[in-house]
């Protein structure tokens, strides 16, 4: 009966168009009273202690950082970096596209905010070259969601917030899972773009090259010192972000010059906006996971899942199909929030890694910001694109299958996250 509490409670008011922070709230007032737990201070407690929390610090400076380097010309030198490498090749400006989605990832970890940028910046370029709009915009939306697997992640911090797995094991783990969305995107590409004529770019020559590396080393050092500096101890993940931030100021307002100081306040605001966004969830999220707690649902659900307790491949096949239902109709966020606590013990209880089941979890979320109907990354696309969305779906649905087959593969083959994660921790 808690159960269905629960679910009817949080499925009735997403149905009614309540949003998903009010939404939350009320599934832990019901269940408050239906256990006679009812008290509003717990309510403002556990409102104020989901927000009071040092890891969630990293948030509000990540996605600073994002919104500095896509002011500051950070991603629009990366952009020139892979058009230099590999824009000359055959279908060059695609692979330009899933080099560049790899290397934004690595500095903001705002799937949106890649995505966005990335579309304004290459699908009229791919479109005037002769590629299809829609199947362009499909490749620029699937590999957005790259950015919340490669560190830094937001939403590798939010999953270690609501589960208590380390975030500096979530980030390195996230690493060779975040390159292997990329490498099939690249297959698909190659598939689906051989029969296409296109106009390809000229050959940059090797001095332009070597201009363009060199002009973009500054933006390429970011995630170098993020990933050298957790390997090493020398900062959290908090102060990761916010080594990050003070980073990408440096560079965007004294090495490139092209943020000024009078436009930092409209940067810092975007950057609030969206921040607030994210800790109103997650400190909404804390008042019905506690009483999730309280009500012993992971206990329920492990007596549901008892039958497959035995077999930990096949248990996480289920979590994941069942997740993938889910992301297709809750953005990322409210999903993580949501069934982190549910699912986490029954994981445990199975003898899986929590940071594997982390990063499976994460690479699950990220794919359903690219499924209709609710798919986030997907409506940032459409609009840049000015798309349909169902013109968008059909451009996509190739990509798509590709990062399905890599959560398969994780799924089938926890080494490919286990074994690099333990070799750059170690």
């Amino acid at each position: 009966m808690t159960l269905f509490i629960f679910l009817g409670s949080l499925i009735g008011s997403m149905a009614i168009g309540i949003p998903i922070a009010f939404a939350l709230l009320l599934v832990g007032v019901a269940l408050m009273l239906y256990l006679g737990l009812f008290d509003a201070q717990i309510i403002a407690q556990n409102l104020l202690n989901g927000a009071d929390s040092f890891p969630l610090m990293a948030v509000p400076f990540f996605m600073l950082a994002g919104e500095i380097m896509n002011a500051g010309g950070l991603s629009r030198r990366i952009v020139n970096i892979a058009l230099a490498l590999v824009g000359h090749k055959r279908g060059g400006l695609g692979y330009v596209a899933i080099i560049a989605s790899c290397l934004l990832a690595s500095l903001s970890g705002s799937a949106v905010a890649d995505a966005a940028a990335l579309a304004a910046l290459l699908v009229p370029m791919m479109v005037q070259a002769g590629h299809s709009r829609e199947r362009s915009a499909g490749l620029i939306a699937a590999g957005g969601i790259i950015a919340p697997i490669i560190p830094p992640s937001i939403g590798f911090i939010v999953f270690g917030v609501a589960s208590g797995v380390s975030i500096s094991k979530l980030f390195l783990a996230g690493i060779v899972p975040g390159l292997l969305l990329g490498c099939a995107l690249a297959i698909a590409w190659w598939f689906v773009s051989r029969g296409e004529t296109v106009e390809m770019p000229p050959k940059r020559s090797r001095r332009e090259v070597l201009k363009a590396l060199l002009d973009g080393s500054w933006a390429l050092g970011l995630p170098l010192i993020i990933v050298v500096g957790l390997k090493f101890g020398i900062f959290t993940p908090t102060e990761a972000a916010v080594v990050a931030a003070v980073y990408a100021l440096f560079v965007a307002v004294v090495i490139y010059r092209e943020l000024k100081l009078t436009d930092l306040f409209e940067v810092t605001l975007s950057a609030a906006k969206t921040t607030s966004v994210v800790m109103l969830l997650v400190a909404a999220a804390m008042v019905s996971s506690w009483l999730v707690t309280i009500a012993n649902l992971p206990g329920q659900l492990s007596a549901l899942l008892a039958p497959l307790m035995d077999n930990p491949t096949l248990l996480l096949v289920c979590v994941m199909l069942v997740i993938i239902a889910i992301g297709m109709v809750m953005d990322m966020t409210p999903t993580i929030l949501i069934l982190t606590p549910v699912l986490m013990p029954a994981m445990k209880q199975a003898g899986i890694d929590p940071v594997y089941f982390g990063v499976l979890f994460l690479v699950n979320t990220s794919i359903g910001l690219i499924t209709p109907p609710v798919g986030t990354v997907l409506n940032v696309v459409c609009g840049v694109s000015k798309l349909k969305m169902e013109e968008i779906v059909r451009g996509i649905w190739s990509f798509l299958l590709a990062q399905l087959v890599v959560l398969l593969l994780l799924v089938l083959f926890p080494v490919l996250v286990t074994g690099p994660m333990k070799f750059l921790a170690g």
